[in-house]
């Protein structure tokens, strides 16, 4: 019989984070219809993904949103069963299964399942979690009560085979984002400095300036996908001081540090030590020092995992950065290139007129690549350790030694939120590029002026 989430089902899943287009539901029920989902303890089981729906323009997305466009069908078309799917649930997962788990490998990616649901369990579920979602995410969107179905996947946050009552599962979700600088020569001398300092560094000063993030993270992905195991801890030590949305921990798929769909202030003195009065038991450090080891126990498996060196390949799928492919994205939806028209005919750079005469299949491959890679620069990777029992040699997963407490913990890594991204955005991503490094150069530039204008002053004080 074909499983329907219905109306009296909407209580037993609970709220457990969100992003910019999906909230996620964690199953803690007991009901017979999931009963296999519970085979050792209520924690073993599945979460959900729904779609959202802007508040604003609510009525214009629906049709829109339901199916690929005709030069997404284009754009894709190598995979038939993608192409003909009827819904944006499903085109999602087919695209995870056929497209990114191929590139990232399957042992890392779970692409899920979908089952269908009632208009009423989305209603419920909807009024149910309202209050714990954070408010501004409420303000932007709610539940997507229009779909029939969701998706399905493993609670990555936690082992499989269930948590014994001695047992405790520790998972750390970080979002990486991009980890290397664009060398693409079409990238125009005015935004040079994209070579030299990470999106991720300039994207915090314009987050800043618009109050979306209360100070600038300490972090810097560069660091992340270093390969150097030094700058890797560096990275994850930024990540745990500022946390924004890029870090989150959790004890047996409960949250215990970080926010849920929000932005984490940055990690005080009282909420270090209430991180480290949860790793009590687990880490076997003294006060003060268990939550340095869980670091370096996230380091470890990072750098022992090769998880990341995966990802960046397929980053740098993009190889003609935003300003090479909005010229390709013209091409193939056959309008005339917004980006030239708005230039000096005489100005227009050569490298953006032969873009304009490559063949179709040349733009297309463009294209793909950089929707690809924009996926891969926007997922999350997930870390679950227990730890090892001494002398259990019998074990499945990978295994990492913590040296500063003797400890060895099994490890298991995957990615999350893989989903396919829309090819109409592909003008909000040249605009957003634009307005981030706008931002930044003008930020450099008032600051050597500021420091210009203190050393003349200091000079002519002296004299």
């Amino acid at each position: 019989m074909e499983m329907i989430l219905e109306r009296k089902d909407a209580a037993d899943w609970i709220y457990r984070g969100e992003g910019a287009a999906n909230l996620v539901l964690a199953y803690a029920g007991l009901s017979p219809t999931f009963k296999m989902w519970n085979c050792l303890s209520h924690k073993v089981g599945k979460v959900i993904r729904l779609q959202k729906a802007p508040r604003k323009g609510e009525q214009q997305r629906v049709n829109a949103a339901s199916v690929l466009t005709i030069h997404e069908k284009l754009l894709w078309r190598d995979h038939d069963e993608l192409i003909s799917s009827s819904s944006k649930e499903i085109v999602d997962h087919l695209y995870v299964k056929h497209v990114m788990s191929p590139l990232l490998g399957p042992k890392y990616v779970d692409a899920g399942l979908h089952i269908r649901t009632s208009r009423e369990f989305l209603e419920s579920v909807e009024k149910n979690v309202i209050c714990q979602r954070p408010a501004w995410r409420v303000d932007a969107a709610r539940v997507d009560t229009l779909r029939d179905s969701v998706l399905l996947i493993h609670d990555h946050s936690i082992f499989p085979h269930g948590i014994r009552k001695d047992e405790q599962c520790l998972c750390v979700e970080i979002k990486p984002k991009c980890g290397f600088l664009p060398s693409s020569k079409f990238i125009a001398e005015e935004n040079s400095i994209k070579r030299n300092v990470s999106r991720f560094r300039m994207h915090q000063f314009l987050k800043l300036q618009h109050k979306q993030v209360l100070e600038l993270s300490e972090y810097d992905p560069l660091d992340l996908f270093s390969g150097s195991k030094d700058r890797i801890c560096k990275a994850v030590k930024g990540l745990y001081s500022t946390p924004q949305n890029n870090f989150r921990v959790f004890l047996n798929g409960s949250l215990v540090f970080g926010d849920l769909g929000g932005v984490a202030n940055r990690t005080s003195f009282a909420i270090g030590q209430a991180f480290e009065d949860v790793l009590k038991g687990i880490i076997q450090a003294d006060d003060g020092l268990r939550a340095m080891s869980f670091i370096q126990l996230v380091v470890e498996a990072v750098y022992k995992s090769g998880v990341l060196d995966r990802l960046l390949e397929v980053q740098k799928l993009d190889d003609f950065d935003i300003e090479g492919a909005i010229h390709a994205y013209y091409n193939i939806i056959s309008q005339p290139c917004m980006i030239c028209k708005q230039m000096d005919i005489n100005r227009i750079p050569l490298q953006h007129t032969s873009l304009h005469q490559i063949p179709v299949n040349e733009s297309l491959k463009i294209l793909k690549d950089y929707l690809v890679a924009a996926t891969a620069k926007d997922c999350s990777l997930m870390i679950s350790f227990k730890q090892r029992e001494d002398g259990d040699t019998g074990s499945s997963f990978s295994n990492v030694y913590l040296e500063s407490t003797n400890q060895s913990f099994d490890f298991k890594v995957h990615f999350v939120d893989l989903d396919l991204k829309p090819l109409k955005k592909m003008e909000e991503y040249y605009e957003l590029d634009k307005k981030i490094v706008t931002n930044y150069t003008q930020m450099i530039q008032t600051e050597h002026e500021g420091e210009k204008t203190e050393r003349m002053s200091a000079y002519e004080s002296a004299n």
